[in-house]
């Protein structure tokens, strides 16, 4: 289990000097130091605290439950978010909508099909947020990433994600060992050079 060092009441981090007694100890003296020699000093080692998502909670109480932070606010600051994902998500696509406006070309079918996808998904995200009654709910929701349900739309025109066949490397072709070969297609008695 991981533990940290308190000296005065205070966490040591093992890989910074300090000053205790009028004494300077190098950085590594955590590391280097025996129980005995750290105990010696006043030295303690105790758990490190538990883990929290500091979104969604102050930390832990005494008997080490978590201390949700304000439900209502964070719905307001998850909708708000949500709301900044959509619209920078649909500014990538705003030129079309100008220039429609202001050339009469109309905006591919694609553009028009995303950003209606982008739209629906917010407000669905929005609406599952807006529907948690807990901090622990909202949490829950939004680390689980809407169970899947809600992802944001690719853009039309983005890259497809690569697969992991995609990022293999081609063979080597080692027919080509030393720089040269015997023949070649117009003169099978010379050696090629391939650079």
């Amino acid at each position: 289990m991981p533990t940290m060092f308190i000296l005065d009441g205070k966490p040591l981090s093992p890989d910074r000097s300090f000053t205790h007694d009028g004494i300077q100890y190098p950085a590594n003296w955590l590391r280097l130091a025996t129980l005995e020699q750290k105990i010696a000093i006043g030295i303690t080692e105790v758990p490190d605290p538990p883990f929290y998502d500091q979104r969604f909670y102050w930390g832990h109480d005494q008997d080490g439950h978590l201390i949700p932070k304000d439900h209502s606010q964070l719905v307001v600051q998850w909708v708000a978010q949500t709301k900044d994902t959509a619209g920078s998500l649909l500014s990538s696509y705003d030129w079309y909508i100008v220039r429609e406006a202001e050339t009469g070309k109309p905006v591919p079918q694609e553009v028009l099909t995303y950003r209606a996808a982008v739209r629906t998904i917010s407000d669905n995200r929005e609406v599952i947020i807006n529907g948690t009654t807990t901090t622990e709910q909202l949490a829950a929701v939004i680390t689980g990433d809407f169970n899947g349900l809600f992802p944001w739309p690719r853009g039309p025109f983005d890259p497809a994600p690569v697969s992991d066949e995609d990022t293999i490397p081609p063979a080597i072709d080692n027919s080509f060992v030393g720089g040269t070969t015997s023949g070649s297609i117009s003169d099978p008695g010379n050696d090629v050079v391939v650079l």
